[in-house]
Order: structure tokens, then sequence, then C-alpha cells
């Protein structure tokens, strides 16, 4: 039953929206909230910069199939899901709504979710490791350009010169400078895992708290009906359950081991709340981005509550067959 129940990081991303619900950050509070904002976040990416061992980056070119497979799946198939949802709006779901449902699907993968879950199931852990880290590198490329594209596609805007700038200059420069600095500080930096993990969520509680409280200002629990949310849910459920059971199965037809499906399975079908909260927030500035986030929020917990219960169906798996082979 515990593995229904949400986690103590959604907790607090619950109660950040209901702090910002009843408290939103205005005027002068909300500028040098900003400020501090995007220096955490800062903050953040070059410590994922130093934390990520060279000899991790340089394996993830090794195992090339199983990357571009978790790849494919991250950067083609969701984009390619998330157009066909376009079919709902405006009938079934509103176009801010959709915003956010089409920025989730061109999101990079989780790394420490992806990775503790294919731990948990026995899977191909190194290979984990390796896509999951590729993913967010190549994510804040391909992020902002798949943006550009599917949003001309679908009548929402072109691609800016200035999201790229702003990913460039918050997000990568500073995860350079932390794996340029990596072999001098980043053992220290992975031997204070629990003391700066403050820092990792902190950061996104944040933009959270920023983000909705643009929306509250702007009104954002008046604009959408119970209904559309509801709608939300389902599509997020969908769009993982398809997902899944594409690189489960895919991965079966293209001959890999057992060990590198489940690394394809939780790798490419999981999205970054981590990369995704920041990303907005330099991608869609200026623009009030509570409900652009809040699909995403919602498949965040969505995705550990499902990976929980397939990790554990792997872990099984693998006992039983563990058992019967010591009895043969």
């Amino acid at each position: 039953m515990r593995r229904f129940l949400p986690d103590t990081f959604t907790l607090l991303l619950v109660c950040t929206v209901i702090l910002a619900s009843l408290l939103p950050a205005q005027g002068a509070f909300a500028h040098y909230f900003g400020v501090a904002t995007k220096l955490a976040i800062a903050l953040l990416f070059f410590l994922h910069g130093a934390r990520l061992p060279r000899d991790v980056v340089m394996a993830g070119l090794l195992h090339w199939r199983l990357h571009i497979t978790i790849l494919a799946a991250t950067f083609v198939l969701f984009p390619l899901l998330g157009l066909a949802v376009g079919l709902l709006v405006p009938s079934v779901l509103p176009p801010t709504l959709y915003t956010g449902i089409l920025f989730l699907c061109v999101l990079p993968s989780t790394v420490q979710s992806s990775i503790a879950f294919t731990s948990m199931a026995g899977g191909n852990v190194p290979a984990a490791i390796c896509a999951a880290s590729a993913s967010n590198i190549f994510g804040m490329f391909l992020t902002p350009l798949l943006v550009g594209l599917l949003f001309s596609l679908g009548g929402h805007g072109g691609f800016s010169m200035d999201a790229l700038e702003q990913i460039l200059l918050q997000l990568l420069a500073p995860f350079i400078a932390g794996q340029l600095l990596q072999p001098w500080i980043g053992n220290w930096i992975r031997a204070r895992k629990k003391i700066l993990t403050p820092v990792d969520r902190g950061s996104i509680l944040m933009v959270v708290y920023l983000a909705f409280s643009d929306a509250v200002v702007e009104g954002i629990w008046h604009t959408f009906t119970a209904a559309e949310l509801g709608a939300v849910v389902v599509v997020d459920i969908v769009l993982l359950a398809v997902v899944l059971i594409v690189t489960m199965f895919g991965s079966r037809l293209l001959g890999f081991s057992k060990e590198d499906e489940i690394a394809i399975t939780f790798c490419g079908s999981k999205k970054s709340l981590a990369s995704g909260v920041p990303m907005a927030s330099a991608i869609f500035a200026g623009q009030p981005i509570g409900a652009i986030v809040l699909p995403l929020m919602l498949f965040h917990q969505i995705q550990l509550m499902a990976c929980a219960v397939i990790a554990q169906r792997y872990a099984t798996q693998r006992q039983r067959s563990e058992a019967v082979a010591a009895k043969a």
C-alpha cells in the first residue's frame, strides 16, 4: 500500500501550491524571489555537472543501441504522442493545459528515480546511469528546439532564440562549469548527498512557488474546471501507459537482454520534474507557467506509483527465475 502513497517531495509540492494559492508572491518580493530562484537553479545544474563522473559520460558512448532506443522514446515517441493529444483541443483540453502536455512530452528523462527503479528491478544500472544522464544533457538542446518545432506545427508559436539563450546561460553553462570542476570537487559533493539534497528540491519548490504565485494572481483556479483537470490526469496516465508498453515490448522485439529491457523501460518512460520546471521558467519567461507545469507535476506522481509497481514485479520475476535455476 505504501507504494501508492505520495512521497515526501510530492507532499512538499502540494504544500507549495497551497501556499502560493493562499499567499502568492507579488510586487517587489516576487521580483527578488525570482532573482534568488534563478541563482538556485544555476546552483542546481552546477551540482548536477559536478556529481556526474567523467567515466560515466564516456561509458555512455559504448552501449549505443540502448541509448538510441531510450533517446528515441524520450524525444521522438513522446513528442509524437503529444501532437496526437492535440486532437482533444479545445473540446476536452483547453489550449493552456495542452501547452503543458506538449511541454511534458519534450522533456528529458529523470536521473535519480530511473536509476533507483532500474536497480530495484535488477536491471542494467550502469546503462541506466549513462542513459538518464545523456538524456538530460541532450535535453538542454533538444527540449527548447522541440518546443519551437512542435508549437509551430500546432500553431502555438515558433522557435525563440531568447529561450535557447536562457537555457544555455542559466542551465548549460553552470552544468559545464560543474563538469570542468568535477575531478576536484566531484567526490566531495557525492559524499555529501544528504546535505546537498535540499538544494535540489529547494530550487524546484522555489520555481513552483513563483510559477503558481503568478498563476494564482491571474486566476488559474477559476480558469479550469474539475473536468478539465481530470482530463489532464487521464491524458498523463494514457501517455505513460503507451510509452511503458512500447519500451517494454519493443526492447524485447529488438533483442535486448532482460537487464537492458528494464533500463529502457524506466529511462525511456520517465519525465524529469527537476529539469522540466527550471526549463519552463526559462523557455516561457514572462508567461504564466503555473498551468504549463501542472501536467508535469501530476505526471511526476503517476510515474512514480506506476514504476514502483512494475519494478517490484520485475524483482519478483527475477527472484523466481533465480530460485528455479538454483533447484535445477
